[in-house]
């Protein structure tokens, strides 16, 4: 009986060389599954390229929806950020990739998974992080570890062998990933960190902030309990509302991140990530914490923020401690609720006002007006005790300067008595 194997196939360069090249190395039948996590993408040429190249079935699984609800949200909500700038696109749908090929390769018994990744890249640790956390007896095959191909040339070169259409052109070979959330490129001049980044060639929802319009543009976002519902006074689905400010910040240049990143496997890479929707959130949501939070929470959720970042990027989604921030997350966001209202201009995103039932700005307490509730006179007594510490300190310093001071004009006294 022959075996089986799911290999996640996206329909570009390496998963086109993958179907011949299992085939060649595997009694096997491939069962190719393609998920829908928003890439812009013709599936009904991708299946046909899988079955044409070798694979006995094509499946194409849409998961948008379970996409934005159960992987975006959460490292929105989050404020989830991987090196101050990778807003995390392609390491959210990772996690959830794998979650959909474990259930193929039940629903096929299949005894294997396969996937793309490098042995250089972060994905190879996100899907087989997934993969064992789901599937632990299920085998991972990943071809870019055991293979020959040294290169994406070497790929076309294969392929090009058999008789079989490249999925890319050449001259604009950039290893890209996109999916509702974002586009990541990678490769050609990008590859020299020295060299500024050629966008007419790269560029696929966003244009430059030099291209964008000469006069700002308004956006208004609503949210519940730190999750987007309504953009400009109209509500949503979650999938709908990003799509819109992808659009709406794309407009505008918003969202293009340069980035030298350090990889999970030790190295350093560099990328071009486009995210101007999840630009546009993420700015917002913090606007909305800054009145909704208290200094505590806001302060100790800082430094959550980043652990998550770290666990995203990491491949450490199906993890306790995932779980357990989440969770605290959750706890943080039931009072984030209201509606904040942005300026985007040339690439630049700033505030335009922000507004909530919950907010904790008080007017009466915050005015330069002496209001009721804050007395000038009780400062006075706070700064005391709060600054204890530094008092007692200098006091210290004095008097072990003041001893010093004693000891060194004993010394010089003893001294002239000696010389006398």
């Amino acid at each position: 009986m022959k075996k089986k194997i799911v290999l996640a196939y996206s329909g570009g360069l390496d998963t086109t060389v993958i179907i011949p090249w299992l085939k060649e190395n595997y009694d096997c039948d491939i069962i190719a599954v393609c998920v829908d996590v928003g890439q812009e993408t013709d599936w009904t040429a991708v299946k046909k390229r899988a079955v044409q190249t070798g694979a006995a079935v094509c499946h194409v699984a849409d998961v948008k929806k379970e996409y934005v609800e159960e992987y975006i949200w959460p490292a929105l909500k989050a404020d989830a950020v991987y090196e101050d700038k990778y807003l995390l696109g392609t390491s959210t749908a990772r996690p959830l990739i794998a979650k959909v090929l474990v259930d193929y390769a039940r629903k096929e018994k299949a005894g294997a998974i396969a996937h793309g990744a490098t042995g250089k890249g972060n994905d190879q640790v996100r899907f087989d992080l997934g993969i064992m956390a789901l599937a632990p007896d299920i085998e991972i095959i990943a071809p870019w570890r055991t293979w020959h191909l040294k290169s994406r040339e070497d790929e076309m070169r294969y392929l090009a062998g058999k008789k079989l259409p490249l999925p890319v052109k050449q001259k604009n070979s950039y290893s890209t990933d996109d999916n509702l959330w974002h586009i990541s490129h990678e490769g050609l001049e990008l590859e020299d960190p020295s060299t500024e980044p050629v966008f007419r060639n790269m560029l696929g929802m966003t244009v430059t902030p030099e291209k964008a319009p000469n006069k700002p543009e308004y956006v208004e976002i609503e949210f519940e309990r730190g999750i987007p519902f309504a953009v400009n006074g109209k509500k949503m689905d979650g999938a709908a509302l990003i799509k819109l400010l992808n659009t709406i910040g794309g407009a505008n240049g918003v969202g293009i991140a340069d980035l030298v990143e350090n990889r999970v496997v030790g190295m350093k890479s560099r990328g071009v990530y486009e995210t101007p929707g999840g630009s546009i959130l993420y700015y917002a949501h913090r606007e909305l914490e800054h009145i909704c939070l208290d200094r505590q929470t806001y302060a100790f959720k800082q430094q959550a923020a980043l652990k998550m970042g770290e666990l995203i990027y990491g491949g450490l989604w199906f993890t306790p401690l995932r779980e357990a921030i989440s969770a605290f997350v959750d706890s943080t966001q039931k009072t984030v609720s209201g509606k904040v209202r942005l300026k985007l201009y040339k690439g630049s995103i700033s505030a335009a006002g922000v507004s909530s039932p919950n907010s904790l700005y008080n007017a009466s307490i915050a005015s330069f007006t002496t209001g009721e509730l804050y007395n000038h006179a009780d400062a006075t007594g706070f700064i005391k005790l709060y600054g204890l510490p530094v008092l007692v300190r200098s006091l210290m310093e004095q008097a072990k300067k003041g001893g010093e001071k004693a000891a060194a004009e004993t010394g010089r006294s003893a001294a002239r008595t000696k010389k006398k």
